[in-house]
Formats: structure tokens, sequence, C-alpha cells
């Protein structure tokens, strides 16, 4: 995997750290408009290339996998200009603003024989694996609760009259899209697409959502995911069924640590994940995806990406949330 990037944020850094302990992944190049972040980036993780043009990067035919970690609303257009090229693509979350352009690019990736991933560190980690195999042990699950808040630091310029990209309508901002979205991810990939939806938010006068609470009916049971940017909290998961239950430490997007508590027993505390830097897991299952030739375990992580979108639209559409992205049709091909 030979990776050019799109974007100098944090969580590139973080990448960039994960991928540096992997053998067969190369990053050679990183885009940015600005040529001084770009160059700081360069320079501490050894990048060959800085492109303050992203067609160039694109065109660079060293470069066979593009990442995509710029802004929310950035994703659609910048993932399929990179698969019109012919590039593979691993897209941050949220994968998309809408629907129809997660539709859009799983069709173009199928169709031409690309890979295509959402970066979610939460369905990869070993710890998670471990947690799916042992729902059954709780009997019949009546409860889910996952909840992750974090107060931003971005939001203290919300406050105080700006419009952080986080907290933008424009750029597809908002808790849901940013930290509720791990546990939306989490519940799915272990129950799958829950019967209803429902969002309740909190709302900035701009009309994001600053924190809320999404509701999703199952046949069973009811499942609750709490997701804030303008509160702290405890971060944590319980899954709760007749026979016992299991509690995530640390919340959904890392799921660092997890006890089983079965009725009547002793219990056991889990965490068999070494690594400090949650990325390394996904990318190591990407990198085997890729070179194992597995396009049909990569298309149905997208099938999964697809029925999460599906939750986050109609989730954020129950709550009034309008992104620019939902009128920009003419986007869609």
């Amino acid at each position: 995997m030979k990776v050019g990037i799109i974007g100098t944020g944090a969580i590139v850094n973080s990448f960039l750290e994960a991928v540096s302990m992997i053998d067969g992944i190369k990053c050679l190049g990183i885009y940015s408009r600005s040529k001084e972040k770009g160059l700081r980036l360069a320079n501490e993780f050894n990048i060959q290339t800085i492109y303050t043009d992203l067609d160039t990067m694109l065109d660079d035919e060293r470069i066979n996998f593009i990442y995509v970690a710029s802004p929310n609303s950035l994703h659609y257009s910048q993932s399929l200009k990179a698969l019109k090229k012919g590039k593979h693509v691993i897209c941050e979350k949220p994968f998309t603003s809408t629907l129809e352009e997660t539709k859009t690019l799983s069709k173009m990736a199928r169709n031409n024989g690309l890979y295509l991933f959402e970066a979610i560190t939460t369905i990869h980690l070993p710890n998670y694996k471990i947690i799916k195999d042992n729902i059954k042990r709780l009997g019949r699950i009546k409860i889910v609760q996952a909840s992750y808040c974090q107060y931003s630091s971005r939001y203290d310029q919300l406050l105080a009259g700006e419009i952080p990209n986080v907290f933008n309508p424009k750029m597809s901002g908002g808790a849901l899209a940013d930290i509720n979205v791990y546990n939306i991810h989490f519940v799915m990939g272990i129950f799958g697409e829950p019967n209803e939806i429902y969002y309740m938010a909190n709302k900035h006068v701009n009309g994001i959502d600053t924190s809320g609470v999404v509701f999703l009916r199952y046949p069973d049971f009811i499942c609750i995911c709490t997701g804030s940017k303008d509160v702290q909290g405890n971060n944590l998961v319980q899954i709760q069924g007749e026979k016992g239950y299991i509690q995530v430490n640390e919340g959904a997007n890392g799921c660092k640590s997890f006890t089983i508590n079965i009725n009547n027993e002793k219990s056991e505390y889990i965490d068999i994940q070494s690594s400090p830097n949650i990325l390394y897991y996904e990318m190591l299952k990407f990198h085997r995806i890729y070179k194992d030739k597995d396009l049909e375990t990569c298309y149905k992580l997208l099938d999964h990406t697809e029925s999460v979108m599906k939750v986050l639209v109609k989730a954020r559409k129950d709550a009034g949330i309008i992104f620019s992205a939902d009128n920009n049709t003419e986007n869609i091909i």
C-alpha cells in the first residue's frame, strides 16, 4: 500500500504513527493547502512529497491508496475524485454527508474493482470482536446504553460567535456525525439495523447539534446512544441481558477494556489490545484485506457503512438538522 494523504489534522498524526508500525504500508505524499502544515508532517514522518494541488497527487502513479482526512463535507467529493483516478480509498468517519453519496462511492468502487474503506476504529478492535463473541452469554438482550461525551476544544469558539468546521452544518459537522457515530457503529456492528430511529438533540442557534441522544428500537430491546461535544461525562457501553451484562470501559471509540458480568458468577476483566494507537488495528485489517485481494470482505464492510449512514441520516433528519450537502443532488452521479 503506497499512500497519499489528504489533510493535516490531529487524526493524520495518529494515522501516520499507526502505519509506521505495519510492514507493507508506506506514506509517499501529503496534500495540504498550507505547505507549512504539510512540511511539518513530512519532516516528522519522513514523507517524500508535499502537494498543494490535489490533482497532482492523484496523478502520481507511485500512489495507489488515498487516505481522506479532510472536513466531513469534503469526504465525498475527494473520495470520488480519487476513485475516478483509479485509486483505492480509505475515508475517515463519517464516511459521507448523505446516503446517496455513500451509495455513489460504493457503486464506483464495486464497478471498478477498487478497495474503499471507512476508517472507523471501533469495529476493527480486538476487544470488540471478543465482545461480539460473548453476546449470547447474556441471554435475551433488553437494554443497550452507549455514551461518548467529550467537551470539544472548539466549543468555546462556538460560544464566542465563531463557527468551527465541527459545528458548521455547511461542513456536515455536529455531535451525531463526529462523536455519536462511534456508538452507532458499535451497536450496529453487533445487532444490525434497528426497526425505529429517533434523535433528540441540543442544537445551537445555527441548527447544528452540540449533543444529543439517539434512540434505536430493535425487535426485543431498546438502545440509547448519547453523544456530546458540549459536556464531559463517563464514557461507556453497557449491553444488558437477562443472564448478565457486558460493560465497556472508556466508551465505544477505543473499547480499551471491558467486563463480562454473568449473574451469580465472578466478573471477567478482558483487555487484549496491546497497541495504544487504536488506528493500528483498522489499518492492519485493511492491509490484510488488500494483500489477500479480499474484495468480498471489503464490500461487506461497505455494506455495514451504508447501513450506518442510513441510520445517521434518518436520525439527523428526525432532529431537523440540515446539511448543505442535502441540497447538492446535482453533485451525485
